[in-house]
């Protein structure tokens, strides 16, 4: 007769997507091609003059500078100011509070690609609309999701 061995439980883990939350920066190359793929030559002349215009209204102490692009694991492109520090958010919706530079970008990206939905046409609206749904579930694992979805409801 053989001899059996108790096998180990096998338990499984199932991660929401919230729980993943995984972003890529984006390298030199990868700066120009994918907002190139993803928005055409609307990007260079609407999208990021938009990001950099609405960081402005969004918050007081935003004083430019360079950008970091990423592309979520599902497909979404949002763009982040370079800076460690906070930026203080005012909403025309009356949020107002400190977020990091990463959801202070998210933000602004998500006002630009709400707004394009109502103020543009064709493949970029397209490309907005898609883009703001990608770039929604992404906030959602955000640490500063709260926030997030504070100042842009």
């Amino acid at each position: 007769m053989p001899i059996h061995q108790k096998q180990p439980a096998i338990e499984l883990v199932f991660l929401r997507l919230k729980e993943i939350n995984m972003k890529i920066l984006l390298n030199d190359k990868q700066r120009l091609s994918v907002p190139a793929e993803i928005f055409g030559y609307h990007f260079g002349s609407r999208i990021e003059p938009g990001v950099f215009a609405m960081a402005s209204r969004l918050s007081p102490n935003y004083r430019g500078g360079y950008w970091d692009f990423y592309r979520t694991e599902q497909g979404g492109f949002f763009m982040v100011p370079h800076s460690d520090g906070q930026f203080l958010v005012c909403s025309n919706n009356g949020y107002e509070g400190y977020m990091s530079a990463e959801a202070f970008g998210i933000t602004a990206c998500l006002y630009v690609y709400s707004h394009a939905t109502f103020t543009q046409g064709g493949k970029l609206l397209d490309s907005c609309a898609d883009q703001f749904h990608l770039l929604r579930d992404h906030a959602k694992g955000h640490p500063e999701a709260m926030a997030i979805f504070e100042a842009i409801d």
